[in-house]
């Protein structure tokens, strides 16, 4: 339930707070006072477009504050779903500045404006002035019966989506299939060049390196042979030479232990000198001239350069090279699978239909219930002996909505056929027939236990007036003990019905005009309910007739209307 709105510096409003009560409550006041702020206002903090065009003048930026009590248990769950505080007070405020720019908080934590909407769903439902011009779309008359009916047709549109995808395919499969058995044989063809070759992904730097030894066998040799004479096989080799010094120095060293540690370092190179002589003569018996695996080398890094150059491919290259060709073909070879590709459209469109037909069940149950009530509503709003139909006409393709049009028929008076809506009901008409949605599907008992704790009419009492308005006041009134409503009304008979009376005023001061909204009863309300009735406020005639109207509906006087006859069975 909506607890209490604060407004600064929003288009005229300088400053203001005001508390919402439970029940019925109506906005009133002269026309071009703002009645239809503080729904602008609610809309901009419940994730609304916003624009700097909100900020009064002067100012640097507007702020928005909605507090809510009473959260009903899906707000609770999306709030705890997405990390924010699920606290008995919801505190919803929004910040617009100068320059458009928009910030957002849930209970003190930053949000987007994307999550102020879905929070919004929960927590308010809005029926605008011009709520009937709707019943005059397709697409709007189907959102409402598929609302009406708790359809959720995620999982249709998923489908849908999967089998015009499906059909694409299969389509662009066809248009291109010469075009792609040309790519196919190209890539075939390139692929089994290199099949041929059979590159390993580290051939080519392990043949580059063989070639080199081979290349070069006997300049290594030459300088193993070279080494191995200088370390120990000619008469003056380093180990011969280093032998002889220790000889030497061994000798004498007990005459001067000082030389001890000269023969230990010559004992560690003469060590030294073996291992690396082990080492090159291990070498020497590897290294062999091989002119005919050089020959071989020789002719498989030619075969890796020739392809490389015809390719345009960096010769290490290749074997990525053939592993993309090979996907691309694999790629090629499933598109141009004709006969699997419609087996996966057909699938796709069994899917499609099989949610389809559920959802038209749905549908075809739901509409003949809510056409009754809104046609019991529609005896109480002026049009005795009308009727309300909804028609479900099934269509020649498939849509993503579906497998019917939905249509909204009314027949005006006893005798007449339900003909479509928006031919044949003038503007008061469809003003009365959008009230009488609105109020029957309010009053769902799912409604009441799932949807919105509160309901807002912004003048969708318009052009109805005499015995109509005081039905629609206790339509409201009634509605009132079930959820919190709210009404922008320009009707007295409907304010007098209220639980409680808002007044919108518009003031001027010291050559700025802003406006203000303050509650109001006892002779003030008085007043303001014989301004509504089109006399002079001060007139003791108009004063004792809204005098009388509010007694009326103080005092029980009006008859009850009966909310659980217009919820449909």
């Amino acid at each position: 339930m909506l607890e209490r709105l604060s407004l600064r510096d929003f288009v005229i409003v300088t400053s203001l707070e005001v508390e919402f009560g439970a029940g019925f409550a109506v906005l009133t006041g002269e026309t071009g006072a703002g009645k239809s702020i503080l729904i602008d206002a609610l809309q901009l903090a419940l994730g609304g477009r916003a624009d700097a065009g909100v900020v009064r003048e002067g100012a640097t930026r507007t702020e928005i504050a909605a507090e809510f009590s009473r959260i009903p248990p899906q707000a609770q769950q999306w709030l705890e779903h997405n990390g924010f505080a699920a606290e008995e007070v919801l505190l919803l405020r929004r910040t617009v500045d100068h320059q458009g720019r928009s910030r957002a908080w849930i209970n003190g934590s930053t949000a987007t404006q994307g999550q102020l909407r879905e929070l919004g769903e929960w927590l308010l439902d809005i029926h605008g002035q011009h709520a009937w011009q709707s019943l005059t779309r397709p697409a709007a008359l189907r959102a409402l019966l598929d609302d009406h009916a708790g359809l959720d047709n995620r999982e249709l549109a998923r489908r849908w989506s999967l089998w015009q995808a499906a059909r694409l395919r299969l389509a662009e499969a066809r248009r291109l299939g010469d075009a792609r058995e040309n790519e196919r044989e190209r890539l075939a063809w390139q692929i089994a060049e290199l099949d041929r070759l059979a590159p390993g992904d580290q051939e080519w730097p392990e043949l580059n390196a063989e070639h080199q030894k081979l290349a070069h066998a006997q300049s290594i040799l030459d300088a193993l042979q070279l080494a191995l004479d200088c370390l120990s096989e000619s008469e003056i080799s380093a180990s011969h030479l280093t032998s002889r010094a220790m000889d030497a120095l061994t000798s004498v060293s007990g005459f001067d232990p000082a030389l001890r540690s000269a023969t230990e370092v010559l004992q560690a190179a003469q060590a030294h000198l073996d291992d690396v002589t082990h080492s090159l003569n291990a070498a020497l018996r590897r290294t062999e001239l091989d002119p005919d695996r050089l020959g071989e080398v020789d002719a498989r890094l030619s075969a890796w350069v020739g392809l490389a150059r015809r390719f345009r491919r960096p010769p290490e290259e290749l074997p990525q090279t053939l592993a993309a060709w090979r996907d691309e073909l694999r790629a090629l070879d499933a598109a141009t699978d004709l006969e699997g590709l419609a087996r996966d459209a057909e699938a796709a469109q069994r899917s499609f239909l099989e949610e389809a037909r559920r959802i038209s069940a749905l549908r075809r149950k739901a509409a003949p219930a809510w056409s009754q009530s809104i046609t019991a509503a529609m005896q109480t709003l002026g049009m005795a002996g009308g009727r309300f139909e909804i028609q479900l006409t099934a269509l020649d393709e498939p849509q993503a909505w579906g497998l019917e049009s939905v249509e909204f028929c009314v027949a005006g008076h006893a005798g007449s056929h339900p003909r479509p809506i928006g031919k044949v009901a003038s503007g008061g008409e469809l003003s009365r027939i959008a009230l009488a949605i609105a109020v029957t599907d309010s009053v769902r008992p799912e409604a009441i236990e799932h949807g919105a704790g509160t309901l807002i009419f912004d003048e969708v009492d318009a052009g109805i007036g005499g015995a109509v308005a005081h039905t629609v006041g206790r339509l409201m009134r009634q509605l009132g003990s079930q959820r919190q409503v709210l009404a922008v009304t320009h009707l007295a008979q409907v304010a007098a019905c209220a639980d409680r009376h808002l007044l919108v005023s518009k003031i001027t001061e010291c050559g700025s005009t802003h406006s203000d909204v303050r509650p109001i009863e006892g002779q003030a309300r008085i007043v303001e309910v014989a301004r509504m009735l089109g006399g002079h406020a001060d007139s003791k005639a108009s004063l004792a007739h809204a005098r009388e109207m509010l007694e009326c509906v103080d005092n029980g006087q009006a008859p009850e209307l009966q909310l659980g006859e217009l919820a449909a069975p």
